[in-house]
C-alpha cells in the first residue's frame, strides 16, 4: 500500500480524515470548496504557461514540471509541482500554494516538501537539502525550507502512523484545533 503525500497533509490537519476516507470509504467532497477549486486551477494553468522558465534567483539550472513519483521503500507517492535542479548539484521540490504567506511555513507544508524531497532523492539520485513554496496570493512570494534528517524522519513517522490507521482500522484522536472542525466535511459524523 502506498500513501499519497496529500494523505499526509490531511492527516496532519486532522488524523480522522484518513479514517473516514480510507477505512470507511467516505469521500471528502473537497471540490465544493473555493480554495480547493482555485488551487486546482492554479496548478492547471501553471503547467501550461512558462514551462521553460527557470528561477535564476534560486540558482536553478533546469526543472521538470508535474513529476509523478512513487517509492515502495517509503510507501509514498505524489506529484511534485516542480523539481528544480540547482547549480550546486542538488535538487529541490517547488510547491505552489493558493495561499497567502503569513511569516510561517506550516508543518503540513514542510512535511509535504520533505516527502517530495525523499521521492526526488530516490528517483533522481541527487541530494535534496531544501525545498521551496510559492505563495501565489502573496505576489508569488517564494519561501525556502531547509531540511534536516529529523524532518525526513518525522515525515516518515507520519506516513507510518497513517499506514497503521488504514491497515488496522484504527480510529485516531481528532485534531486538538477545534476551529478546524467548523467547516469540516466530516463534522456531522465525527464525535
Amino acid at each position: 500500500m502506498l500513501i499519497t503525500v496529500s494523505d499526509v497533509i490531511e492527516y496532519l490537519f486532522c488524523p480522522r480524515f484518513i479514517f473516514f476516507m480510507h477505512c470507511l470509504n467516505i469521500p471528502q467532497r473537497e471540490e465544493r470548496y473555493y480554495k480547493v477549486l482555485r488551487g486546482r486551477e492554479l496548478h492547471e494553468s501553471r503547467e501550461k504557461v512558462n514551462t521553460s522558465y527557470v528561477r535564476k534567483r534560486l540558482r536553478c539550472v533546469r526543472k521538470e514540471v508535474s513529476v509523478y513519483l512513487t517509492s515502495r521503500r517509503y510507501r509514498i507517492k505524489g506529484e511534485v509541482d516542480e523539481v528544480l535542479f540547482l547549480d550546486d548539484g542538488t535538487a529541490a521540490p517547488m510547491d505552489y500554494k493558493y495561499a497567502e504567506y503569513s511569516d510561517v511555513v506550516h508543518r503540513t507544508h514542510k512535511y509535504q516538501l520533505a516527502l517530495y524531497g525523499l521521492l526526488i532523492m530516490e528517483h533522481f539520485g541527487v541530494p535534496v537539502n531544501r525545498g521551496f513554496i510559492c505563495y501565489t496570493r502573496s505576489n508569488h512570494h517564494v519561501e525556502e525550507v531547509n531540511f534536516h534528517q529529523k524532518d525526513y524522519d518525522a515525515a516518515i513517522d507520519t506516513v507510518n502512523e497513517i499506514l497503521i490507521t488504514v491497515q488496522y482500522g484504527y480510529y485516531p484522536e481528532g485534531t486538538k484545533h477545534k476551529a478546524r472542525c467548523v467547516d469540516c466535511t466530516y463534522r456531522n459524523i465525527c464525535d
